[in-house]
């Protein structure tokens, strides 16, 4: 069975769902059977997201996605610079 992709939104709302289980005296099995997911992926999911908003999490989402874009052009500069060095001294 191919693991589905949730999206932030989808992460917050059942984190939401598994609280109430637990209010509810339910255990942490119980809250992650009524979700859907293992005990594993419940508490990644309640350590990365546990207390945002939607938007909060939406707007994580957004910058993790921005500072991979960055880092792939501090990256491709360096390269780039390291190669105009070895060229400048001659060693192509």
């Amino acid at each position: 069975m191919p693991s589905k992709k949730h999206k932030p939104e989808e992460i917050i709302g059942k984190l939401r769902e598994a609280e109430i289980v637990l209010a509810q005296g339910g255990t942490t099995a119980d809250a992650c059977r009524r979700i859907g997911v293992t005990e594993q992926t419940y508490y990644r999911w309640r350590r990365e997201y546990g207390g945002l908003k939607v938007d909060q999490a939406r707007r994580m989402k957004e910058l993790e996605k921005e500072n991979t874009r960055l880092r792939r052009a501090v990256s491709d500069l360096t390269l780039d610079k390291l190669i105009l060095q070895e060229a400048a001294r001659g060693n192509f």
